[in-house]
């Protein structure tokens, strides 16, 4: 369809005062929804990365976001300054629907894309009380490189108003073409490329059989993005019954649930596998879909391990039997790949957390996998973490495998041995409490070499800092790490994408050989870090929790 070109009026509104509070984060703006509906405040940050992004004024601009409620407002006023700022084209979706790693692709073979905006808080809940995001993406389709979003930061400090067209909404509920001025908009399916994506990358005959020779799966999309994807993939193109993928409409509230994929959030999905029998196979997807979990009748997949999993099975599928350049995981992440990495012999790099730094390695051609602990994994085919992918993969290498999850994840460690791993959140936490407890132990960083610890010994305490082996960037302050003579630790980090309070972030690893005890409860084996941890840090005396909020 297209509808007739329309001449608006542009509106400069000026501000009484520009927003202080307007740093992107680890991954975009991130508010609650009230914030953003404060008069302006949507449009100042709008303008700020207008007037920023490289190559907005005749470019290409993809828009999107995970449905979450304020997500159709917020493309209609993108729509709006985008033909005030006279962008050449903007590229949206039918109701808005993108999910994070699509919008990913569609940046990378838009023609002259400069970017994308997308409107997620991923993990964290939507409605009208709860959280929306703004998050912009470069025109290699990853988050935006530190020096970008500085650069929008500093924008937003000075900011004295914005332009905005004077125009009806366009109509996003079916495919079109429509014109703003010189500003051309095209809504199209927001699913269909990203499918074929994934059937190039996926032996989807192969995935046919196998789920159709008595392995059962179910899918959880937490009423979030990747709900019409998922239906597309499993129950459409897989052939699997309806209903197959549970909660698979988008809502703007996600149905009044917490869109992030752990034992918590995901809990009647976990229920199912880890206490049922009906099914050999369960995964979810968050808010934006790219997050994943991966579970097995009786097993959880930790994160971690499920990078090395598949970097370690990566050949036998159809998208990467070439090999593998490199592998990647972010600093927080178990050492797991890195073993695999060893035997592989291919090159492991640790990053700071955030996907915005493998985004130079993936570019540079020095990585084809990467991975965060944080439920996120991905590879060279986006950049940015992909959900449904890590589905695919897993499903891809239990196909050629033929046997269970957790047979699969026996056989892992027996060949690589056991990395206990746990993260504990301690989540809206006082500001002022978080900043003390991180502060104090930062300030015993230098003295704490060979002090005693959890029945072991530190052997090195330090705030972790990474120079980009690419483009020779240096970031700093990214966590605080004590390193065990026995090869275990344990990380510190405030995390960056929360919107109340503070969340702490706990990260315990434990290295066990493939000749010890590999089957253990991982919060049995990591009980004395836990303990230590906490006798280090004084958790509970800063935060007055004596239990972490979610433990993954």
């Amino acid at each position: 369809m297209t509808a007739s070109a329309t001449t608006p009026q542009v509106r400069h509104v000026s501000l009484a005062a520009p927003f202080q509070d307007q740093k992107p984060g680890t991954s975009g703006l991130r508010r609650p929804t009230p914030v953003f509906q404060q008069p302006h405040y949507l449009e100042s940050f709008l303008e700020a990365v207008l007037q920023t992004l490289p190559g907005v004024q005749g470019g290409t601009l993809v828009v999107g976001g995970d449905g979450r409620y304020g997500n159709r407002r917020a493309i209609d006023v993108i729509l709006r300054m985008a033909c005030a700022h006279r962008v050449g084209r903007v590229i949206t979706t039918t109701n808005g629907i993108l999910s994070t790693p699509a919008a990913s692709h569609l940046i990378r073979t838009s023609l002259g894309c400069v970017g994308g905006i997308i409107l997620s808080a991923s993990h964290n809940p939507g409605g009208p009380e709860e959280d929306f995001g703004v998050k912009v993406n470069g025109a290699n389709g990853g988050p935006a490189p530190e020096q970008l979003s500085n650069a929008i930061h500093q924008a937003t400090l000075t900011l004295q108003g914005y332009a905005v067209a004077e125009t009806a909404a366009i109509p996003l509920d079916q495919p079109g073409h429509h014109r703003l001025g010189t500003t051309v908009v095209e809504v199209v399916d927001g699913v269909e490329d990203f499918v074929v994506l994934m059937q190039k990358l996926f032996d989807f005959d192969q995935l046919r059989e196998f789920l159709g020779s008595g392995f059962p799966i179910t899918f959880d999309a937490l009423h979030a993005v990747t709900g019409p994807y998922a239906r597309r993939i499993f129950e459409d193109l897989l052939g699997l019954p309806a209903g197959t993928v549970r909660h698979g409409a988008p809502l703007e509230d996600f149905g009044g649930g917490h869109p992030d994929p752990n034992l918590t959030y995901a809990k009647p999905l976990a229920d199912a596998l880890l206490q049922g029998d009906e099914f050999s196979f369960g995964a979810a997807c968050d808010g934006d879909g790219d997050r994943n979990m991966i579970l097995g009748r009786r097993c959880f997949v930790n994160p971690s391990d499920s990078l090395a999993v598949i970097t370690a099975h990566a050949t036998q599928v159809k998208g990467y039997g070439q090999g593998l350049a490199g592998v990647a995981r972010s600093m927080p992440t178990s050492a797991a790949v890195d073993a695999v990495a060893e035997t592989l012999a291919i090159p492991c790099y640790e990053t700071p957390t955030g996907w915005k730094f493998f985004g130079t390695l993936l570019d540079a051609g020095k990585i084809t996998l990467c991975g965060e602990e944080s439920f996120g994994t991905g590879s060279d085919h986006v950049r940015e973490k992909d959900g449904l992918w890590a589905v695919l993969f897993w499903l891809s290498i239990l196909a050629t495998e033929r046997c269970s999850v957790a047979t699969l994840m026996e056989r892992h460690w027996a060949t690589y041995g056991r990395h206990y791993y746990s993260r504990h959140d301690y989540e809206e936490v006082e500001q002022t409490a978080a900043a003390e407890l991180y502060g104090t132990l930062q300030r015993q960083l230098p003295r704490l070499a060979g002090q005693p610890l959890a029945g072991d010994r530190i052997r090195q305490a330090d705030e972790f800092s990474y120079t980009d082996p690419v483009d020779g960037s240096t970031s700093s302050r990214q966590g605080l790490r004590i390193l065990l003579e026995s090869g275990s630790r344990m990380i510190f980090r405030l995390s960056g994408t929360g919107t109340r309070g503070a969340t702490l972030r706990l990260y315990l690893e434990r290295y066990e050989p493939n000749n010890g005890a590999l089957n253990l409860d991982p919060q049995t084996a990591l009980a004395p870090l836990i303990h230590g941890a906490d006798q280090l840090a004084g958790i509970r005396q800063h935060t007055g929790m004596s239990t972490p909020t979610v433990i993954t």
